[in-house]
């Protein structure tokens, strides 16, 4: 396995005469950020000034009339989203919106992600037209679904497509397509999430007819649009910062009853509600109500307005959401035991470079989270499949942080439609190895052709050597700056808050502490599988009070650290710590700590 090497960035040139402490202006320029008007709109997001005209997307015009005609006429109308953290709050805007308009000939549809799969697909099209649906609304997908979007059009429907995804070379013949990665759409933020755009539809209607709906209503659904937009790995820059500034503003005063119940049953104090909070909390419960096949439980509990029912489903979704990990964990230890049978454990092991791995009885919808667990585990890309409800085999991928999944796939894929390639051992016609495949460069997806399900690995182990760009030496991480524990302060917390919310394009400041030793090592948790160190600061300025400093790792233990440091972690032993900072309101207590990322020797 490759060996992870931290380096530390060099110093960026301090921006002149600028009014900042020099560290906030150092991870502005680390984000690219040195022009004063991009660094005032990053700070200080203004939801009128930093967000962009909805009618610059192409088809707004025509989506818009198609919609409003709709409502008028009181035709029947389906908002179909997609099953996850961002299709599904997606489908709750235009829920709210339709109910505050006064507009109830409607229904939402979320598929059913085992036997449906993603996407608009051809079943629930003919039982919306034996409904007589007049209009089909999508939400996060669409975009690549020609047929049945064709049959929907053949049989006299009107389709508006509202999708994020990349179109193919085929468009479906939809009546509207609201879709910034349209090569022709003018419109200035490209990276926006399904949610995001469909929010852009709403703001749309509500230039042309607000329904008697006050003004600045929609403001309070962008909870819906802030939790989709941290969920589904956009970039948080231009836009979606904003809705994600505003979406997290909106969350903590949120009036959802389910979403006040979810979060009080989790112990989170809603007030201070994180975009963490949003990682490890709603979304996994949103995403296990799809993965444990019961999607529209999810929607219920952020769209319903009624106190009995909102804690019956908080309590619900708690409820499957153990039940996934548990069944998430047993898997990720049936992975573990085979890859320990076939490739032995510790310094022994020949782990290969790409873990490719699958069982028929494995469900796809479980087996993103299990990669995600192996490749950072065995620091490499993971590939597992199981099979669909349809006997499709499926799976889902993860990369170890510097391998791009989507270029390997590409590079399996094109190997196996080389003409006689059964000469290396594979099919003895060109077969592809993938039914499809997609994701970007971190994690993935794909469907395999049963003919090359068994030897998989082996085309792998050939693609990852043939393929330059995914054949570094070692993953190099950078850290933004190195620090010393009298860092560790309120001060220098009240800087990293100002850039927050984090996540993709914007990520928590990384940081070094060099030849620190903890004082206390313990674990904690029920299962005691969390782990906390204890170091304080010995600076000469807080000498006369030693500052006690926190180190918390959630799901690891010592153990983990044993082979990278040739011994355990145990006190008053120097470590280098590579940590987060962050504030922790936990049981309503406020404390500064940090959040532990690798140990590796001093």
């Amino acid at each position: 396995m490759p060996v992870k090497q931290y380096i530390v960035r060099p110093q960026k040139t301090l921006i002149s005469g600028a009014e900042m402490p020099s560290l906030l202006q150092e991870l502005l320029g680390i984000r690219e950020l040195t022009d004063a008007h991009e660094i005032a709109a990053f700070l200080q997001p203004d939801y009128e000034a930093h967000t962009h005209d909805p009618y610059l997307l192409k088809d707004m015009e025509k989506a818009v009339t198609r919609i409003i005609g709709a409502m008028k006429a009181n035709e029947k109308v389906v908002v179909y989203s997609d099953y996850d953290t961002d299709g599904i709050p997606g489908g709750v805007l235009f829920h709210d919106f339709f109910k505050k308009a006064g507009f109830t000939n409607f229904i939402n549809y979320i598929p059913h992600r085992h036997d449906e799969g993603f996407g608009l697909n051809s079943d629930a099209v003919e039982q919306f037209i034996a409904d007589g649906v007049k209009l089909l609304i999508t939400i996060d997908c669409g975009i690549a679904d020609i047929v049945p979007v064709t049959e929907a059009t053949a049989a006299g429907m009107d389709v508006i497509i509202t999708d994020h995804h990349l179109p193919g070379k085929i468009i479906p013949p939809a009546y509207a397509i609201i879709n910034p990665k349209q090569a022709d759409c003018m419109y200035p933020e490209k990276m926006l999430c399904g949610s995001g755009v469909a929010f852009k539809l709403i703001q749309g209607i509500l230039t042309k007819d607000r329904f008697d709906i006050k003004e600045g209503q929609e403001k309070w659904w962008l909870d819906m649009v802030g939790i989709a937009t941290l969920s589904d790995m956009v970039p948080l820059r231009g836009e979606n910062r904003v809705f994600a500034h505003f979406g997290m503003t909106v969350l903590r005063r949120s009036p959802r009853l389910g979403l006040m119940k979810l979060l009080r049953q989790a112990k989170v104090d809603q007030r201070y509600l994180t975009e963490e909070d949003i990682g490890f909390t709603i979304g996994p419960r949103i995403n296990a109500a799809s993965r444990m096949g019961v999607p529209m439980d999810a929607f219920r509990l952020l769209a319903t307005q009624d106190v009995d029912e909102a804690d019956t489903f908080a309590t619900h979704l708690n409820a499957i959401n153990n039940e996934r990990k548990g069944t998430v964990a047993a898997l990720v230890k049936e992975v573990k035991k085979i890859l320990t049978e076939r490739y032995g454990t510790g310094k022994d092991a020949h782990i290969p470079k790409v873990i490719v791995l699958g069982n028929p009885e494995w469900k796809p919808s479980l087996l993103g989270l299990v990669a995600n667990t192996v490749a950072e585990e065995y620091n490499c890309p993971v590939y597992l499949w199981g099979r669909d409800g349809d006997g499709v085999l499926k799976g889902s991928c993860r990369s170890d942080g510097y391998t791009d999944l989507v270029a390997l796939m590409q590079e399996v894929q094109d190997a196996s439609l080389v003409p006689g390639a059964a000469i290396a051992g594979l099919a003895a016609a060109p077969v592809p190895a993938f039914i499809q495949f997609g994701g970007h460069a971190m994690s993935g997806g794909f469907a395999v052709a049963h003919a090359q399900v068994h030897t998989l690995q082996e085309q792998f182990d050939r693609a990852v050597d043939r393929l330059a760009k995914v054949q570094k030496g070692s993953p190099e991480i950078l850290i933004d700056k190195e620090l010393t524990l009298a860092d560790v302060n309120w001060g220098t917390w009240s800087t990293i808050e100002k850039l927050a919310p984090f996540g993709v394009g914007n990520p928590k400041p990384l940081f070094m502490f060099r030849n620190v030793s903890p004082t206390q090592v313990k674990q904690f948790g029920k299962e005691k599988n969390h782990l906390e160190l204890i170091f304080e600061n010995r600076a000469e300025d807080y000498f006369a009070n030693h500052m006690r400093v926190p180190a918390i790792g959630f799901f690891c233990t010592v153990a983990d650290w044993k082979e990278s440091l040739d011994r355990d972690v145990v006190p008053n032993e120097p470590v280098t710590l590579i940590a987060t900072m962050e504030k922790s309101m936990f049981g309503g207590r406020k404390e500064l700590r940090l959040r532990i990322v690798d140990i590796i020797k001093t």
